[in-house]
């Protein structure tokens, strides 16, 4: 399995709306297109969390074919009013993604 950490800015009073734009896209076809098996938000004082969890390693290939998709340009689209970028020169998902420094499983 493979994870991505995104993170960005939203505002605490979004989180019930961010919730069911994901609800409603999480009922298409996309998170499986996509190679999506859990997908978990969390906020923390004014921080996004979006972690979404990937059958396969090249997750980054299927977002990136998503990215042209109708519903991600849509959901997209959607989330803005409610979430900010964190860093100033963000273009697009993978310029948010946390990068993992330590990892830890149980045998």
């Amino acid at each position: 399995m493979h994870s991505n950490l995104i993170v960005a800015r939203m505002r605490p009073e979004s989180s019930e709306d961010v919730a069911k734009l994901f609800a409603e896209f999480d009922t298409t076809d996309m998170p499986h297109r996509m190679g999506t098996l859990r997908r978990q938000l969390f906020s923390y004082h004014g921080l996004y969390f979006h972690l979404q969890d990937f059958a396969k390693e090249n997750s980054g290939e299927h977002i990136e074919q998503a990215k042209s998709e109708p519903l991600f340009q849509q959901i997209s689209a959607d989330l803005k009013p409610f979430i900010d970028a964190y860093a100033p020169d963000w273009r697009s998902p993978s310029d948010a993604m946390a990068t993992r420094f330590y990892t830890w499983e149980r045998a």
